[in-house]
């Protein structure tokens, strides 16, 4: 049965909403999630925890199973086929996580969900918000079966193209990139590395190689007219094409697959009145970096705790949040368009390119800046 009332209702139960509703229940507030699917999501797109995001998910008490269930890399290269252009070591920076941990988004959610049924929690599945009305003391979030939730706050961690941001008057304008990208998971009979994750800068495009804890590889690749469906095929074909020239990895198998376009876009705001986004709801960007789910996940924690104070009467932390997520957003965004736009630099440019990362790559300042930059704290 649908309640009526709530402390807070949470549009979305992916990793981030998740996050904010474990976040909440900590606190010990009421919290109804809803999702409009019926089960969690059993794709893997994002795929990577960066050091920072794990530091921030202790305050959930979920890190622990997450490295646990992971696999740890101390390693990320920017290569040309056999060429490392540029280095990049995680295990000296200044973090109690070293490394960047590989983990399948839904392995992610599942953790999440776990932690909060452990704290009373629960997603009501499948139902869709189409309707929300704002007073002064709260906010009505009315179902698609017609029920309808009064809360004093709303949180839209609803994706991209959020309903609840469009119903609360936001908006999120950005660019789509004429970059067409293909996402295929992999079996392989040898031939990879299962230490690091690999940026391939190949004259026929972009190549991303990460290893996967199952023995999988993620392959992640800019594509002219990507197809829906890779096969094995296809995805051999990128590693001929792209990746290292010394090794023969075979594709065996592809698990999973898709395609899609890379969108950069950071709402203008991240509050009106009752309601706040986060997540992608709030920003999207190219996976280049994979900071996208992490940048959300940093949303959430930070917006769980400004919520929690602001039920106690000091909505001063919902503003900071609108604030500093939305520059921090806006900081990695521009991250990963300077990734995406290096990978994708004229072919005939290409070569040039190569030359003078190679020789920038090999200064420590450039291997520790990128290294930080990816971990999530440049400033450190």
């Amino acid at each position: 049965m649908t309640p009526q009332n709530a402390e807070v209702v949470v549009v979305g139960a992916g990793p981030v909403g998740l996050a904010v509703a474990v976040g909440l229940r900590l606190h010990g507030h009421d919290v109804v999630v809803v999702d409009r699917q019926a089960e969690g999501t059993n794709t893997s797109r994002a795929c990577v925890i960066h050091p920072r995001t794990l530091e921030v998910l202790e305050e959930l008490g979920v890190t622990k199973r997450l490295v646990d269930l992971g696999l740890e890399l101390e390693a990320f290269s920017i290569r040309a086929g056999d060429q490392k252009l540029i280095p990049v070591g995680f295990k000296d920076l200044p973090t109690a996580y070293p490394f960047v941990t590989m983990i399948p988004q839904p392995v992610t959610e599942q953790v999440l969900l776990e932690r909060l049924l452990e704290l009373g929690g629960s997603v009501l599945r499948p139902y869709a918000a189409t309707g929300l009305t704002q007073t002064a003391e709260g906010a009505v979030v009315t179902l698609d079966s017609g029920d309808e939730i009064t809360a004093r706050y709303v949180v839209a961690a609803d994706g991209m193209h959020s309903t609840v941001r469009e119903l609360a008057g936001l908006r999120m304008p950005g660019n789509t990139l004429e970059l067409s990208l293909s996402l295929v998971d992999v079996r392989v009979a040898g031939g990879l590395p299962i230490d690091e994750v690999g940026l391939y800068f190949a004259p026929a495009g972009m190549l991303v190689v990460a290893p996967l804890p199952d023995g999988s590889f993620r392959l992640v690749a800019e594509v002219h007219d990507a197809p829906e469906h890779p096969d094995v095929a296809f995805a051999q074909g990128l590693l001929s094409d792209r990746g290292r020239r010394t090794s023969d990895p075979k594709v065996t198998e592809v698990v999973w697959g898709s395609r899609f376009r890379i969108h950069e876009r950071v709402a203008d705001k991240y509050r009106a009145g009752r309601v706040l986004l986060a997540g992608d709801a709030a920003h999207t960007h190219s996976p280049a970096g994979g900071q996208g789910m992490n940048l959300g996940l940093r949303d959430a924690v930070t917006l769980a705790d400004a919520v929690s104070k602001a039920l106690g009467g000091d909505e001063s932390g919902l503003d900071s949040y609108a604030t500093k997520s939305r520059e921090e957003a806006v900081r990695v965004i521009g991250l990963a368009h300077r990734l995406t736009r290096l990978a994708n630099v004229p072919r005939p440019v290409r070569p040039v390119r190569n030359a003078v990362l190679s020789l920038i790559g090999r200064t420590s300042k450039t291997q520790t800046g990128l290294a930080k930059q990816l971990a999530g704290f440049p400033e450190r």
